[in-house]
C-alpha cells in the first residue's frame, strides 16, 4: 500500500498543472511563475537543506509571511523528511524563544523585514546553526545574524533535479505549529504526512469549500497560523491559481488582489473581512469574482455576514483548531434549509458554526461528562477524536495528558448542538460567564453588542462579583463619527431589547482599541489584566 506523503501532494501539481500560475506580492513587486517553476524551485530548496546539513527528522523553521517562498518551504522540507516549523511573528520574545528552543530548530528562514525579531533572540536559541534570509534579490541585508545566507543565492547554485524518497513513514512527522500561548508557553501541535495528506483531501470537499482546479485562491489567512489552515496543500493539490499576499497588506492590497487576479475565494477572520467592507464605503473596487469567503478564527455578527449577501458574496461560517489542522466545522446549508425555510429561519443559522466535517468523530459533554440534547440550547464541551487529530502535544506529556483524555481531544469550546446537527459555539470554556449559577455566552454579547449601528468591535468578559461570582462587563469601539454622541446607556438599552435581563452587562468601557491576539482574535485575557488592575486601584 502506498503510503500517504506529502511528496505526492507536490508531484501531481508538476505532473497535471505546470502552466498553471501563481502570484506572489513581494517586498518590490509583483512575482509570477507556473507549477512547473515552482517545482524546480523546491527541488533546487531541497539540495540546499542537504548542503546546510539537515537531516530526516530534523527541524526547518520559517518566519515568513504568506509568499512563494513559504510555500516552497511547506513542501521542501516534509518532502525531503526533515520537518516545517512556522514561526508566528506576532509572539512574545520570550514564547519565541520558547518554542525554537523546545523545537530545537536548526536553520530559520526569515523574511527580510523579520531579521530584527531573530536579532534579538540570537543569544537565547541555542540549537540554531544557520539562518537564510528571504528577498527579492541575492543581496543580504545587513545583520547581527551570523552564519547567514541569501535564499536567491543559494537556490541559484542548487541543481532543479532532486529525488524525493519513497521510504518515508506517513506517520513520520512533517510539520509543527504551535498555539498562540494565551495561557501559558505555546504547545506544540503535531502534523504528520498522512494527517496532511487526509486533511487537505477532506478540506476540498463540495460540503467544505469545494476548491477545484477552476479557483484562483488568495491567501489572507497567515501561514505561519495552523498551516495557513491547510489550503496551501489543498490549492497545490489540486493545481488551483494561487494568490499570496506577501507583507502588511493593508485592505486596499487585498481589494487590488481580489479585482486583478479574480481571486474566486479567500479565508480570513472578521476583522479582514470588516476592514474590507469598511474600505468599499469610501472606494470602488470589482470583487464579483469571489464566489465564498469564509470565516474562521472568531464568530462574526450577523450584520457582517449580510453585508457581503448584499453584495452577492456568500459568506460561509467554519471553525476550527490549531490542534486539528484548524478544519472542524463548516455550515454550509442543506438542500431542504434553502428550499423550505423562511428568510428568518436561515438568518438564525448563519450565525452558526455549521456540521462536523466528515472523518471526524464528535461528542459534546455536560460538566458530569453526559451527552446534551439536540435542542440548540443546552450547553456543553465539544469533544474531538479522528484520523488527523494527534493524540499528544509534542514534547509536553503534562499539557498533553490535560487536554487528551480517554482517547478524546477536549477542546475546550462551549457549544450548542440544533436538531439538525449543526453546532454554535456559545463560548470558551475559559471565557463563558458564570453568573448566579448560570452560563452567560460571552460570543452571543459580542455579537448582539456588535448588531448597534454605532459599534465596530466588541468584547466581553467575566469579572468577579459578590453576590453573582460573575457578571459581564463589556468593552466597545465606536466606529467614526459616534464617538462621543453613544453612551453606554445607549449599548445597555439595545441589550436590553434583545436578550434577558440578566445577561445584560452592568457596564460598558468605550476603548479607542481592542487588543487582539497574535494570530488576530480578541485578547480577554489582557483585558482580564486591565479590569483587575482598574478594580484594585479603586
Amino acid at each position: 500500500m502506498r503510503e500517504m506523503l506529502v511528496k505526492h501532494i507536490l508531484e501531481r501539481s508538476v505532473k497535471f498543472f505546470p502552466k498553471k500560475e501563481m502570484v506572489s506580492r513581494d517586498f518590490s513587486g509583483t512575482f509570477r511563475y507556473t507549477y512547473k517553476d515552482f517545482y524546480d524551485r523546491v527541488c533546487q530548496l531541497a539540495n540546499v537543506l542537504e548542503d546546510l546539513g539537515i537531516k530526516r527528522g530534523d527541524r526547518v523553521a520559517s518566519l515568513a509571511w504568506n509568499s512563494h517562498r513559504h510555500l516552497e518551504l511547506y513542501f521542501a522540507v516534509p518532502c525531503m523528511g526533515a520537518v516545517l516549523h512556522t514561526l508566528n511573528p506576532r509572539l512574545s520574545p520570550e514564547h519565541s524563544s520558547y518554542i525554537i528552543n523546545h523545537a530545537e530548530d536548526k536553520v530559520i528562514f526569515i523574511d527580510e523585514d523579520l531579521l530584527p525579531l531573530v536579532e534579538g533572540l540570537k543569544d537565547r536559541i541555542g540549537t540554531v546553526k544557520n539562518f537564510v534570509v528571504m528577498t527579492d534579490t541575492d543581496k543580504i541585508p545587513e545583520t547581527k545574524l551570523s552564519p547567514i545566507y541569501s535564499y536567491e543565492s543559494l537556490l541559484s547554485k542548487a541543481s532543479p533535479q532532486y529525488i524525493f524518497p519513497d521510504d518515508l513513514d506517513e506517520n513520520s512527522l512533517a510539520a509543527l505549529c504551535y498555539t498562540s500561548g494565551t495561557t501559558g508557553m505555546p504547545k506544540g501541535c503535531i502534523h504528520t504526512h498522512r494527517s496532511i495528506y487526509l486533511h487537505s483531501y477532506v478540506a476540498g470537499l463540495p460540503e467544505t469549500t469545494g476548491v477545484t482546479e477552476k479557483d484562483t485562491y488568495m491567501h489572507i489567512v497567515p501561514m505561519f497560523h495552523a498551516l495557513g489552515w491547510i489550503i496551501p496543500y489543498l490549492a497545490t493539490w489540486i493545481g488551483a491559481k494561487q494568490v499570496f499576499t506577501g507583507p502588511h497588506p493593508d485592505n486596499r492590497d487585498l481589494c487590488q488582489l481580489i479585482q486583478d487576479e479574480k481571486v474566486t475565494f479567500s479565508m480570513a477572520v472578521p476583522t479582514v473581512w470588516r476592514g474590507i467592507l469598511n474600505l468599499l464605503e469610501t472606494e470602488r473596487f470589482d470583487l464579483s469574482s469571489l464566489r465564498m469567503v469564509i470565516n474562521g478564527g472568531s464568530p462574526p455578527p450577523l450584520s457582517l455576514i449580510e453585508a457581503y449577501e448584499k453584495m452577492g458574496i456568500p459568506y460561509v461560517h467554519g471553525f476550527g483548531l490549531t490542534d486539528t489542522h484548524a478544519w472542524v466545522t463548516v455550515n454550509m446549508p442543506r438542500k431542504y434549509m434553502e428550499e423550505e425555510w423562511s428568510e428568518e429561519q436561515r438568518r438564525a443559522h448563519m450565525l452558526r458554526q455549521g456540521m462536523v466535517v466528515r472523518g471526524l468523530d464528535w461528542k459534546v459533554v455536560d460538566e458530569t461528562g453526559k451527552e446534551i440534547k439536540w435542542d440548540g440550547k443546552e450547553m456543553g464541551e465539544l469533544l474531538l477524536r479522528g484520523p488527523w487529530v494527534p493524540e499528544a502535544y509534542y514534547k509536553d506529556p503534562e499539557r498533553s495528558a490535560e487536554t487528551y483524555k480517554d482517547g478524546w481531544l477536549h477542546t475546550g469550546d462551549v457549544v450548542t448542538v440544533d436538531e439538525d446537527g449543526y453546532i454554535e459555539i456559545k463560548d470558551r470554556v475559559k471565557d463563558v460567564v458564570k453568573s448566579g449559577g448560570e452560563w452567560i455566552s460571552s460570543l452571543d454579547l459580542e455579537n448582539t453588542i456588535m448588531n448597534h449601528p454605532a459599534v465596530l468591535e466588541a468584547c466581553v468578559i467575566g469579572i468577579p462579583h459578590p453576590k453573582w461570582e460573575e457578571r459581564p462587563l463589556a468593552y466597545v469601539t465606536l466606529k467614526p463619527g459616534f464617538k462621543g454622541k453613544t453612551t453606554k446607556e445607549d449599548i445597555i438599552g439595545f441589550l436590553k431589547t434583545k436578550m434577558v435581563k440578566w445577561w445584560v452587562p452592568d457596564d460598558v468601557v468605550f476603548v479607542d482599541e481592542i487588543p487582539k491576539t497574535s494570530v488576530g482574535k480578541l485578547d480577554k485575557r489582557t483585558l482580564r489584566e486591565i479590569a483587575a488592575k482598574k478594580h484594585e486601584g479603586k
